[in-house]
């Protein structure tokens, strides 16, 4: 249980650093995590749409679907948290792009 959750911990780790390198799979991948619950996460639909919005802004055509999905199930205050967490996080990692 305890190797697994190391696992689990090193992969979300790893996706946040690749993210934070403007990876674009990465960004992807943490809205799904969030989305599903998966790797001991908890459902984050605002934190999910975060890291949907950023994939979609650079492209992911993925990313665009999924966020357009979960939006259907958010308000719109928590899809403006979504989209204000989403500019914070581009300028703590300098990414050029606009949420």
């Amino acid at each position: 249980m305890a190797s697994s959750l190391k696992a689990a911990e090193f992969l979300i780790a790893s996706r946040l650093a690749d993210a934070a390198g403007g990876d674009q799979d990465a960004l992807y991948e943490l809205g799904v995590l969030h989305s599903t619950g998966s790797c001991g996460l908890t459902v984050d639909l605002v934190e999910a749409h975060k890291w949907f919005n950023l994939a979609a802004l650079g492209g992911d055509r993925r990313g665009q679907q999924c966020r357009a999905e979960i939006a259907d199930e958010m308000t719109a205050r928590e899809i403006a948290e979504a989209q204000r967490q989403a500019r914070a996080w581009l300028g703590q990692t300098g990414i050029q792009q606009a949420a």
